[in-house]
């Protein structure tokens, strides 16, 4: 008998490192998916030596996301494809995709001033990316009725409140674009009625190669939420999916 399998891209630091230790904790063996792969070979051995009492065990494959054409993003799509195949005669379906790659845009990146490198760079890995992932491994999870998607998005992207309120504009727009595709999906697959959840996380500003070091929140906290909808016990009619969550709590967008 194996654990069931995780994947998380953006595993070899930040956010998806932490919530690939959670996922480790919760008793499921790791697929780690990262462009670096010096980091990522460091990262899988780290969590292949802590939760080595526990059989768990930890795969890593090196993907660049931030594509620039679509024969770029198709090539990616075959490769996710070709990986998830390999481990399949043995785990089936994943039981888990926790998609945590990304990058923040130039702190001036206005919607006029913005330059179509930075626009392009931001959204090929932030919202493009994402679809390339949720397109080319999520239909396997969904024909199974058993899988749960979860992707870091930013409350930055809400229609409410403070969200799209001027600057920062390729990254506010990716991830506003997230949450709809998530929303759009959840519909789609019968809002977790099917046993296929899918699910946005708001993980605040944490301590990552992103957030910096004077972020309030370590990367441990803003992976929580995460961990916690991967795991969670779901009621059809009762639990709700396809919505952005911040500390176990839905946003309004």
């Amino acid at each position: 008998m194996t654990n069931p399998l995780a994947i998380v891209t953006g595993g070899s630091r930040g956010l998806g490192f932490e919530t690939a230790r959670g996922l480790a904790k919760a008793g499921f063996d790791l697929l780690l998916i990262a462009r670096d792969a010096a980091r990522l070979e460091d990262s899988t051995k780290k969590l292949a030596v802590e939760f080595e009492s526990l059989g768990t065990r930890v795969f890593s494959e090196v993907v660049d996301f931030e594509a620039t054409s679509i024969d770029e993003f198709s090539k990616i799509h075959l490769r996710l494809r070709e990986i998830v195949a390999e481990k399949k005669p043995e785990y089936g379906s994943p039981k888990v995709l926790m998609i945590a790659q990304g990058v923040m845009s130039a702190k001036m990146s206005k919607t006029l001033k913005t330059d179509v490198n930075e626009w392009r760079r931001v959204m090929a890995i932030n919202l493009d990316s994402v679809f390339t992932v949720v397109n080319a491994l999520a239909p396997e999870m969904a024909d199974a009725r058993d899988g749960r998607v979860i992707i870091f998005s930013a409350c930055l992207g809400r229609m409410s409140g403070p969200g799209n309120a001027g600057g920062l504009a390729p990254y506010r727009i990716s991830k506003a674009g997230v949450n709809a595709l998530v929303r759009n999906l959840a519909h789609e697959t019968g809002n977790g009625s099917r046993g296929f959840l899918v699910d946005a996380i708001c993980p605040n500003h944490s301590r990552t190669d992103m957030g910096g070091p004077d972020a309030p929140r370590s990367a441990a906290e803003g992976a929580e939420t995460a961990i916690w909808l991967a795991t969670r016990t779901f009621t059809v009619g009762v639990d709700q999916t396809g919505v952005l969550w911040e500390d176990r709590e839905v946003v309004p967008w």
